[in-house]
């Protein structure tokens, strides 16, 4: 839906810690011979206006991927809605026409390729403010579709009242939830340990072999 990408800049959050796979990025784990994140920005690149990298420290580490690094907008490190700040901040500086920001994590290298399309079909028939993604049952509140307009909103919940849950920031407003299949593929897998590496590869060569998305 051209539409839908000409007004939704996207910003993945590639700045998790990987505590459980020893430290590092998780983004840079490589499965089926490239990074995760070269598989989440090959499926989410052609659905947005522009593509955005959340990490902190030296943004040289992503320097091959040629696309702007921005860190959190507020310190402390508060998690996932910090990126999401950060990103509605950035679009509100640099792209004034884009009034959507989608977030996806930077662990998911099978994320939909209709994710942006959907969201914001969800969005407008249910006269929502904003929309997450959903999968086995299982909301997915780091991948959502956010109103640069709230960010001022936002930017109070996190720095004035110290909130760092998404879903008690989302539950304040109008959501509408979109759900994904989960065969072949749940396209929300996220590549958290060791063992969801050795899974993610396996995922990999299904959906080579199948021709899955």
């Amino acid at each position: 839906m051209p539409t839908d990408k000409a007004m939704t800049i996207g910003v993945v959050l590639a700045g998790g810690l990987a505590r459980r796979m020893g430290g590092g990025d998780k983004p840079m784990r490589r499965i089926g011979g490239r990074t995760i994140l070269d598989h989440v920005i090959e499926r989410l690149n052609p659905q947005c206006e522009g593509l955005l990298l959340n990490a902190n420290g030296d943004p040289a580490r992503f320097a091959r991927f040629t696309l702007p690094v921005i860190p959190d907008t507020v310190g402390d490190y508060p998690g996932p809605l910090a990126g999401v700040l950060a990103g509605l901040d950035w679009t509100a500086a640099n792209r004034h026409g884009a009034e959507w920001v989608v977030s996806v994590a930077g662990d998911c290298p099978f994320l939909p390729r209709d994710l942006v399309a959907r969201l914001h079909r969800a969005r407008a028939a249910e006269d929502a403010q904003l929309a997450v993604a959903a999968s086995g049952e299982r909301t997915h509140p780091v991948i959502g579709l956010w109103g640069v307009g709230l960010r001022e909103e936002l930017r109070h919940a996190l720095v004035g009242e110290g909130l760092r849950k998404i879903d008690r920031w989302t539950a304040r407003y109008r959501l509408a939830t979109v759900s994904w299949p989960t065969e072949p593929v749940d396209p929300f897998f996220n590549a958290n340990t060791v063992d969801d590496l050795a899974e993610a590869e396996r995922l990999a060569s299904l959906v080579a072999d199948q021709g899955a998305d």
